[in-house]
């Protein structure tokens, strides 16, 4: 390892808006289940496709439709 390092020439890193926050959630256990199933069958992570599931909403600005019955 060198005592320094030449950083005139560098430049800001260009993903720096897709990176991620380690984030503690609770889940219930069938949400989970739920795309645990989905993981299985596509081959990507369960966490990615909970992950691209609320990028998804918050891409297109989704809002909670509920009603109690």
């Amino acid at each position: 390892m060198r005592d320094e390092y030449d950083f005139s020439n560098g430049r800001k890193n260009p993903y720096i808006k897709k990176l991620k926050k380690p984030v503690t959630i609770n889940l219930d256990v069938t949400t989970i289940d739920y795309f645990k199933g989905l993981a299985e069958t596509s081959g990507i992570p369960y966490q990615t496709l909970i992950n691209l599931y609320l990028s998804d909403c918050a891409t297109n600005k989704k809002e909670l439709q509920m009603s109690w019955s």
